[in-house]
């Protein structure tokens, strides 16, 4: 448990010693935790709480509800900061590391199956802001913005500096409130966007001022070639940034669909290294991508246990 580290900042906070303008140091958040965060109230560990005479339920416990994963925060999260907050309070209490992915750009993923997001650049900036101070001093790790930087050439043209404006805003809000927190850019994946566009893109957004960026998020391309299209996104930076990659369905790598696709497999479990900086289960394992594919007519977010079932067996 680490409230020494939420009691300093919380004193720094009201003493106002911290001098204006300046965060706090960086600190290494696997250094302050014993292991990464089982969210209880993950849709996989709801959905077996409440079907345990279910034949699929131990199963889906075994092989995902008690796997370590992130949880997903947008305009359905209600108080954002007290939202936040409650989470990685309770990871903390159990001296554990949570994985929280930030999804609320406005214009999210173009008006697709997860379209949505933030009413207006003023309101995202206010909930981005919010956001960051939720995790405050806890220790956490963070994904920014799935699919906003690799979706930018889907935006009407003036609307994309605006996003690349707002990301700027959000690397900044996590490395000036969150200091025990590691914060990734969302970078797609090993097919999308050449690495050295991407690159352009992440420097754009202040890459540099936070730990580094995201891969295969919501994906299912191999870790060999998701770590090597890092490697190449980061020769393109020229600096030393490190990178995520998800990691929970990409366990028989990709057919060429994005959207619910057969055939595909759980990954390696999170863990740290692995040819990245961290390996995580960014996308929850039997959530729907969307109306598509084997999850036809099961909105994107909802959980499935055959989708879950299928990921499984790798059928």
């Amino acid at each position: 448990m680490r409230t020494l580290t939420r009691l300093a900042v919380a004193a720094v906070l009201i003493t106002g010693l911290q001098a204006p303008g300046t965060a706090f140091a960086a600190g290494n958040p696997l250094e302050k935790t014993n292991g990464f965060y089982v969210d209880p109230g993950s849709n996989p560990a709801v959905w077996v709480r409440d079907h345990a005479g279910d034949p699929r339920a131990a199963s889906i416990k075994s092989a995902i509800a008690s796997k370590p994963g992130a949880r997903w925060f947008g305009n359905w999260s209600g108080d954002i900061r007290t939202s936040v907050d409650a989470f990685t309070y309770a990871a903390d209490v159990a001296d554990k590391l949570p994985i929280l992915v930030a999804y609320n750009v406005p214009g999210r993923d173009c008006g697709g199956h997860s379209g949505g997001g933030a009413g207006s650049p003023e309101a995202y900036r206010t909930w981005i802001s919010n956001f960051a101070a939720g995790i405050g001093g806890k220790p956490a790790v963070v994904i920014i913005e799935p699919d906003a930087l690799a979706q930018l050439d889907c935006l009407p043209a003036a609307d994309r500096q605006t996003r690349l404006d707002l990301l700027r805003y959000a690397a900044t809000q996590f490395a000036e409130k969150a200091p025990n927190t590691w914060a990734y850019m969302d970078g797609g994946n090993a097919t999308w966007i050449p690495a050295a566009t991407m690159a352009q893109r992440l420097d754009a957004v202040g890459v540099r001022s936070i730990r580094g960026f995201t891969i295969n998020v919501s994906n299912f391309h191999t870790t060999a070639d998701s770590a090597a299209y890092g490697r190449s996104v980061t020769a393109a930076l020229g600096h030393p940034a490190q990178f995520v990659i998800d990691t929970s369905r990409n366990g028989k790598g990709s057919n060429g669909e994005w959207c619910n696709p057969a055939g595909r497999k759980l990954g390696t479990p999170t863990q740290v290294g692995g040819g990245a900086d961290l390996l995580v289960w960014a996308k929850v394992p039997g959530d729907s991508d969307g109306d598509c594919g084997i999850g036809k007519g099961i909105p994107a977010g909802t959980f499935s246990p055959d989708l879950a079932t299928r990921l499984i067996t790798g059928s």
